[in-house]
């Protein structure tokens, strides 16, 4: 048994606690769920570890409301290898290791490896094109661990379908209702942060009716005689009220130009460290975890606040403005906010939706264009600006230009009628999420120094 602060007593597997006790799980206890958030919510000091853990729990919870688990004396019985036994302990599986690969400060410093890009193995190899995400990394570690207390080992030691879990995790095992469990707009995942991230910051944006939603689920049979699952018709109000919680949990708190800044700054300074080699490569974790070297184990939040301390105190960074962001993260002097019209978040409509962003964007940067004339004009070189223009806007749900395969879709919601048949969400004549899904949010954000405000507003180009 785990004891959760948000679900009482977890009851877990043998293999489970295993899984958990390894060094590449206990990784996770060391990596803030939130990034730099707890730098404005003191109280967001909570971790990957313990949402790993809520997410599998969801999963099981999930499972037995759709009447597709298997009894407990099954699932705990390490000899029970039934086709629906192994796919129950292969979600759980793939609910817990879903974020084994997580980055320091989540995904503030994977952006930066993302934008990164090409890297080569320290022995010389040729460079290759990598994703450099955690997707990427967590599936290496299921796959590449064989040895004493590596993942692969503790799964091929109980006989579970390392392929599978994996599969799962990336929403493309065959099974649909394991793909929607693991990757939808209603998945295990979004059933624990939402409520998790709102317990840790205080923020109630992300509340709504867990229980009411897992009792009304229901799973539909599609043409292609797949399993998949979405909500009752009765519930619907209920996962109207989840997706706007979401939306409004990423746009005031993910997504706000306040809470938002220290995450930014640490991605630009993770990316110039990566240049300077200050950080391990990419391909260096992967021969870590190929090799079983303990490093990979330490790297975590506590890794990248040291690199940061190491370089500071060593005196080597040159560029002025990467030096003050790396004093702003160690001492969490916050940048200020340029506030310019221009710059405020906007809902934009789908429909138009590209042509709108487009136009935005282009007068955003040349907006820029004028700080960037007005500091090099009256500035003495160490003045900075830093911008933010989000590659994904926050939207309620899919969007009807998005939706491919009608309702055997993965990432969509359904509502499931009284006769068993599925509708899209965006399609049900009662949905208020239907003309909601047209909406995203777009929020740009922009900052700079005082010198750089200073002289912005002196020009009057910033309020």
């Amino acid at each position: 048994m785990i004891y959760d602060v948000l679900y009482g007593f977890i009851p877990i597997t043998q293999w489970e606690e295993e899984i958990i006790n390894s060094p590449f799980f206990q990784r996770l206890r060391w990596i803030k769920q939130l990034g730099f958030a707890n730098y404005v919510f003191p109280g967001a000091e909570h971790n990957r570890f313990a949402h790993a853990i809520g997410v599998m729990h969801s999963m099981d919870q999930m499972l037995r409301s759709l009447d597709l688990a298997v009894s407990d004396d099954e699932l705990f019985d390490p000899n029970k290898k039934s086709k629906d036994t192994m796919i129950h302990k292969c979600l759980r599986i793939a609910a817990l290791l879903h974020d084994i690969g997580t980055f320091p400060f989540s995904h503030a410093i994977e952006y930066a490896y993302i934008r990164h890009g090409r890297d080569k193995r320290r022995d010389g190899g040729s460079l290759k094109d990598l994703p450099n995400s955690h997707e990427h990394l967590g599936s290496f570690i299921i796959k590449n661990t064989p040895y004493e207390g590596g993942i692969t080992h503790i799964l091929k030691k109980y006989g579970l379908d390392v392929q599978l879990i994996s599969q799962i995790i990336k929403g493309e095992s065959p099974y649909l209702y394991a793909n929607q469990l693991m990757h939808s707009d209603l998945d295990a995942d979004r059933m624990d942060y939402l409520i998790r991230d709102a317990h840790y910051t205080g923020i109630r944006y992300g509340q709504f009716d867990r229980d009411f939603l897992l009792s009304n689920l229901r799973t539909y049979t599609t043409k292609k005689k797949q399993i998949g699952f979405g909500v009752k018709e009765s519930a619907i109000h209920a996962i109207e009220d989840f997706l706007i919680a979401r939306f409004w949990w990423y746009s005031q708190v993910i997504k706000n130009p306040q809470s938002a800044k220290f995450d930014i700054m640490s991605s630009h300074v993770a990316e110039s460290f990566l240049g300077q080699d200050w950080l391990y490569q990419f391909q260096d974790l992967l021969t870590m975890i190929e090799t079983g070297d303990e490093r990979f184990f330490w790297w975590n939040d506590v890794y990248f606040m040291t690199r940061l301390q190491d370089v500071w105190l060593e005196k080597k960074i040159t560029d002025p403005k990467i030096r003050e962001w790396v004093e702003m993260l160690l001492y969490r002097k916050a940048p200020k906010r340029v506030r310019v019209k221009l710059f405020e978040h906007q809902l934009l409509n789908h429909k138009h939706r590209e042509d709108n962003r487009g136009a935005i964007v282009i007068q955003i940067k040349k907006h820029l264009m004028k700080f960037d004339r007005a500091l090099k004009k009256s500035g003495k070189g160490s003045e900075w600006i830093l911008v933010d223009i989000p590659g994904k806007d926050v939207r309620f749900t899919q969007s009807r230009e998005k939706i491919k395969g009608g309702i055997s879709d993965r990432d969509a919601i359904k509502i499931v009628r009284k006769n068993g048949e599925a509708t899209l969400l965006i399609d049900y004549e009662h949905s208020l999420v239907r003309h909601l899904s047209d909406f995203a949010n777009f929020v740009p954000s922009v900052y700079a120094n005082d010198s750089a405000l200073k002289i912005l507003q002196k020009k009057g180009l910033a309020e």
